[in-house]
C-alpha cells in the first residue's frame, strides 16, 4: 500500500462538468470541484461562502414577473429600477425611494383601520409606508395599500388588498408620517420586460423594445422622473420610394393640419396603403418632412410639417419613417463614438441606424446632397442569411451580435471616427447570439449563444488578427443546461459574472482572464417555491458606486420568488458585502434577512415578509436556535443587542476524485482510504468535512471553556481532522458550512492510503 499526502492548493477550476470525471489529465482537474454550491471562487484561488441577501421590499405585484434595471447617474447617485407591469419603482442607497412626509394625526381601531392625514393627496391603490407612530406601533415600518380615500382620510389594506383590522392594536397616541412609494406609470406589460434593452448617458436612459416607440427615461431628482417617446428630428427613413406613386401636399410650409394625398397605395406599407397605426410616423417629402397626425383613408393623411418641403406639387420623391408600429421599432441600442445607435426593427432586422454625431435624437441622413462626416447613417449588414441583430456593444469597435454571427464595425482607417464614407463591417464568427443583452468585460464582450446554454467570450486575438469567441462553459456545460435568462457583471471586488438559469438558480463565473481564472459556481437562495427547495431568482443586476455606503464594491440586487405562508411572493433583495469587516457583527450569511442593532431585547419584530417561515438567527455574532416567525416577530432564548435573521442556506464544496500517485501509477480507480485531512481556513467559524453528506465531521472552533452564547473569534490557520472515510475507489472530500457563519477555504491537504493490489 502507498501512503500519500496530497495538496489541493486552489479551486480556480470552479465546478466542472460530470463529463470531465475521467479527465484527470486536464490541467484544471486538480483545481476543479464536482460541486460548488453557495460558494464563490476568489481570483486568489480560495473558495468562500457567499454572503446572504438583505430584504428591501416586496414588488408591487407579486403575482407577476418583475425585472431590475440599473441607472447610474454618477458614482454617488446610483439607482435600481423595478420594472413591473406598467410601472417603475426606484431604489437608492439600499432602500426604496419614498415621497415626502404626510403627517398623520390619527388612526382608528377598526376593521379596516382609518388613517387621518390632512390633504394627503393619495389615490386608491397607492402604496404607503407608515413610521414614527406613537401608541399604535404595530403599523410602523410596514407597507400598506391605500383604499377608500377621502380628502383627509384613507383606509389601510395589505399589499394583497385585504382590509387591515387594527381593532386589537395598541391605541394611537400621537405622531407618525405616511410616505408614498414613488412610482412611475409606463405602458410596458409583464411579457415585455425582459426584452427591454437600454443605453444611458448621464441622466437620460434610452429604452428599446420592438413593439414600442423608443423612449427616454429622464431624471431630475430622486422623486422626479419622466418617461416619454423620443421625438426624433428628420428620420430615420426606409429606402427612397422607387414606385410611380406620387405624394401631393395641400401646402408645403411648416405648419399643422396639412393634407397629404397619395396617388395609389403601391409602395406604402406593403401596398396596403396608410393604416391607423401610422399615426405618429414621419414622412420625408422632397426637402422637408412631417409627422402623420390623422388617417383619412389608405391614400389620404393629415400631417404636421416640421421642415419646409420646397413645393407641394405631386412627386415620387418621398420616403416613410423606418420606426413605426407597422415596421416595428428598434430592439437594440448603444452609444458609439458620440452617436446613438439603434438596430433590429421587425421590418429591417439587419439594419443599423446611427444618429448625427453629438446630436442623439437627430437622424437626418443626407440623401442626394453633399454628405458630411457628422451626418446620420443607415447601414444594412449584407449576408446570405437573415441575421437578426440581437445586441450592440461599444468597445474599441462596435460589436454587433446577430442570430447568425458576430460582426465588428469601425472606420476603414485606424484612429478615424466612423462616418458615412468610411464605415467598415466585418464578420468575425458564426456562432449566433441569443436575445440576452451582452456584457462588456475588460477587453472582451461576453454573450450567450443562440440556444442560451453557452457563454462565449468575443475578444481580439493578435495571432489571428481578428476576433475569436471561445466557449466559456465547455468545462462546465451542465451548469447552464437549463439555459440562461439574464447576465450582469460585478467588477468589484472579485470580477464575477452573474447569470440566472432557467430553473431559478443563480450562477456565477469568476472571470480573471489575465490570471487564467475561469471558475463557475452555482447558488441556491434560501427559502422555497412550491416543491422547489430554494428561492427562484428571476432578475439580477449589478450596481456600481455608492453601494453599502462604500465605493469599493459593486452591489448585486435580485428579485426572488418564494412561497411564503402559502402565497407567491416576489422580493427585492441585495447581497451584503463580499468583503466584511472582521467584526463579528458585520457579516451576514442568511437570505432575505433583516438586521437589528439597539438596546438589549429578546423580541425581534418587522419580519412580516417571513411569516410562518423557520428562520436562522445570529445574535451578537453567535449562533442561536432556529425560530419560526409568527405575526412578524420571533422571541429569542436570550437577549441581544445585534442580530441577523433570515432564511438558511448551505454552502458545499465537493472535490473531484483525488488524483495522487501510487506504487504503479495513478490512484484513479484503486481502493483508497483518506485517514486525515488538514484544512487551511481564512476568517472562518464553523465547518464540516467528510467523504459524503451523510458522514460529516464537525470541525471544532469553540473552546470547551467558552460560553455558548458568546461569539467565537474568526479563525485563520490550519485545522487537522481525522477523516471518517472507509476504503473505497472515489476519494471525494466534502467541506460544508450550514451555520450562518463565514467560511473561506484556502486549501486542502488530505493524507491517504492507496491499495495497489
Amino acid at each position: 500500500m502507498a501512503r500519500v499526502a496530497v495538496q489541493l492548493t486552489n479551486f480556480t477550476g470552479g465546478e466542472l462538468s460530470p463529463r470531465l470525471d475521467g479527465r484527470n489529465d486536464l490541467a484544471k482537474y486538480s483545481s476543479g470541484c464536482k460541486t460548488l454550491q453557495n460558494m464563490v471562487v476568489y481570483p486568489h484561488g480560495s473558495a468562500a461562502r457567499r454572503p446572504g441577501t438583505t430584504f428591501v421590499a416586496e414588488v408591487k405585484t407579486s403575482s407577476a414577473k418583475t425585472r431590475l434595471i440599473p441607472f447610474e447617474f454618477s458614482t454617488t447617485q446610483t439607482y435600481i429600477l423595478e420594472f413591473g407591469n406598467q410601472y417603475i419603482r426606484f431604489y437608492k442607497d439600499s432602500g426604496a425611494i419614498l415621497e415626502s412626509n404626510k403627517t398623520i394625526t390619527g388612526i382608528t381601531k377598526a376593521n379596516p383601520g382609518v388613517v387621518t392625514s390632512t390633504a394627503h393627496g393619495y389615490s386608491n391603490g397607492d402604496t404607503v409606508v407608515i413610521s414614527g407612530v406613537v401608541g399604535m406601533t404595530e403599523v410602523n415600518g410596514k407597507r400598506f395599500k391605500v383604499a377608500n380615500v377621502a380628502a383627509n382620510t384613507f383606509e389601510l389594506q395589505t399589499i394583497d388588498g385585504t382590509n387591515v383590522n387594527t381593532s386589537s392594536y395598541t391605541t394611537y397616541s400621537s405622531g407618525g408620517v405616511a410616505n408614498r412609494v414613488y412610482t412611475l406609470t409606463t405602458t410596458y406589460l409583464t411579457a415585455d420586460l425582459f426584452q427591454l434593452k437600454y443605453a444611458q448617458s448621464a441622466d437620460v436612459m434610452y429604452i428599446c423594445h420592438p413593439d414600442y416607440p423608443v423612449r427616454k427615461l429622464s431624471r431630475t431628482g430622486h422623486t422626479s422622473w419622466t418617461i416619454t417617446d423620443v421625438d426624433f428630428s428628420d428620420g430615420p427613413y426606409l429606402d427612397d420610394n422607387i414606385t410611380t406613386t406620387t405624394f401631393t401636399m395641400s401646402a408645403h410650409t411648416v405648419g399643422t393640419g396639412r393634407t397629404l394625398t397619395a396617388s395609389a397605395t403601391t409602395g406604402i406599407n406593403d401596398n396596403t396603403g396608410f393604416q391607423s397605426i401610422d399615426i405618429g410616423r414621419l414622412i420625408r417629402f422632397k426637402t422637408g418632412y412631417g409627422k402623420i397626425t390623422a388617417i383619412t383613408s389608405t391614400t389620404v393623411v393629415t400631417i404636421d410639417i416640421l421642415q419646409d418641403m420646397t413645393s407641394s406639387t405631386a412627386s415620387t420623391d418621398w420616403a416613410l419613417g423606418a420606426f413605426s408600429e407597422y415596421t416595428g421599432y428598434p430592439s437594440c441600442v448603444t452609444f458609439y463614438e458620440q452617436r446613438l445607435v439603434f438596430a433590429g426593427t421587425t421590418e429591417q432586422p439587419q439594419t443599423l441606424f446611427f444618429s448625427r454625431s453629438g446630436d442623439y435624437e437627430n437622424m437626418h441622413e443626407n440623401r442626394g446632397g453633399t454628405v458630411a462626416a457628422d451626418d446620420a447613417m443607415i447601414y444594412t449588414i449584407a449576408s446570405n442569411q437573415v441575421n437578426v441583430i440581437q445586441s450592440l456593444k461599444a468597445t474599441r469597435t462596435l460589436i454587433i451580435l446577430t442570430s447568425g454571427g458576430e460582426f465588428t464595425l469601425n472606420s476603414d482607417s485606424t484612429g478615424t471616427a466612423v462616418s458615412p464614407t468610411n464605415i467598415n463591417i466585418k464578420k468575425q464568427s458564426n456562432y449566433g447570439a441569443s436575445s440576452i443583452d451582452a456584457l462588456s468585460v475588460g477587453n472582451a464582450t461576453l454573450f450567450v449563444q443562440r440556444a442560451k446554454r453557452k457563454v462565449r467570450e468575443l475578444a481580439y486575438n493578435f495571432d489571428t488578427d481578428g476576433y475569436v469567441a471561445p466557449d466559456m462553459t465547455i468545462l462546465a456545460e451542465d451548469i447552464t443546461l437549463n439555459g440562461l435568462d439574464e447576465l450582469t457583471y460585478q467588477q468589484e471586488p472579485h470580477s464575477i459574472i452573474w447569470g440566472i438559469r432557467g430553473d431559478g438558480v443563480l450562477v456565477g463565473l469568476t472571470y480573471q482572464r489575465s490570471e487564467q481564472v475561469v471558475a463557475w459556481h452555482q447558488h441556491k437562495l434560501g427559502g422555497s417555491f412550491g416543491a422547489t427547495a430554494h428561492g427562484i431568482v428571476e432578475s439580477v443586476i449589478s450596481i456600481s458606486g455608492n453601494s453599502y455606503n462604500r465605493t469599493d464594491e459593486d452591489q448585486i440586487w435580485v428579485i426572488v420568488k418564494r412561497t411564503i405562508n402559502g402565497t407567491t411572493r416576489r422580493y427585492v433583495e441585495y447581497f451584503t458585502p463580499f468583503q466584511f469587516d472582521s467584526s463579528l457583527t458585520q457579516f451576514q450569511f442568511v437570505d432575505s434577512a433583516l438586521s437589528y442593532s439597539g438596546s438589549a431585547t429578546s423580541t425581534l419584530t418587522g419580519l412580516d415578509h417571513l411569516n410562518t417561515q423557520t428562520v436562522r438567527v445570529i445574535a451578537n455574532g453567535a449562533t442561536h436556535p432556529d425560530k419560526t416567525v409568527s405575526s412578524g416577530s420571533i422571541t429569542l432564548d436570550r437577549t441581544t443587542t445585534a442580530a441577523k435573521v433570515g432564511l438558511a442556506y448551505t454552502s458545499t464544496l465537493q472535490t473531484m476524485r483525488l488524483d495522487v500517485g501510487s506504487q504503479d501509477g495513478t490512484s484513479q480507480g484503486k481502493t483508497k482510504r483518506i485517514f486525515d485531512v488538514t484544512l487551511r481556513f481564512y476568517e472562518t467559524v464553523g465547518a464540516k468535512v467528510g467523504p459524503d453528506l451523510n458522514n460529516l465531521e464537525e470541525i471544532p472552533f469553540r473552546s470547551s471553556a467558552a460560553s455558548m452564547d458568546v461569539a467565537v473569534p474568526l479563525f485563520t490557520g490550519d485545522k487537522k481532522i481525522e477523516f471518517r472515510g472507509n476504503f473505497e475507489t472515489d476519494g471525494y472530500l466534502f467541506v460544508v458550512q450550514d451555520q450562518a457563519l463565514p467560511m473561506t477555504l484556502l486549501s486542502l491537504y488530505p493524507r491517504l492510503i492507496t491499495n495497489d493490489g
